[in-house]
């Protein structure tokens, strides 16, 4: 029987390229998967990645929500191939209602990130 060395990479590649984040999970700290990443909003003023639009709820893409939640409320899990929050499915519930221009409402950007309690990417 011959044994296989695993190699584990000590230095992953610290970028990673948009389409590889959209479709990536994202879980709970339970561990429960709670959404998928659809895109990402990067603010073209400071170049900062305000936002991943996450999509969660529904079933099989039908009745599904998408919901802005801020970049920074992510971290990524090596083991899990995916990203983890803090953000509970309560949360994601009772996020803020948006209107069809809340890109450029700054009132906006403001409430969805006091909702998350996380401080804002322009600070």
């Amino acid at each position: 029987m011959t044994q296989t060395a695993v190699t584990r990479d000590v230095h992953p590649d610290p970028m990673v390229s948009s389409d590889n984040v959209e479709g990536t999970d994202v879980y709970g700290t339970g561990g429960d998967k709670v959404g998928t990443i659809g895109r990402m909003m990067i603010d073209k003023k400071t170049g900062n990645v305000a936002y991943v639009m996450m999509d969660f709820g529904g079933f099989l893409g039908l009745a599904q929500e998408e919901h802005p939640i801020p970049w920074k409320s992510l971290r990524y899990d090596e083991e899990r191939k995916g990203f983890v929050t803090d953000i509970t499915k309560e949360q994601l519930e009772s996020a803020p209602a948006r209107n069809d221009g809340w890109q450029r409402d700054e009132d906006m950007h403001a409430r969805i990130y006091e909702h998350y309690g996380i401080v804002p990417y322009w600070f």
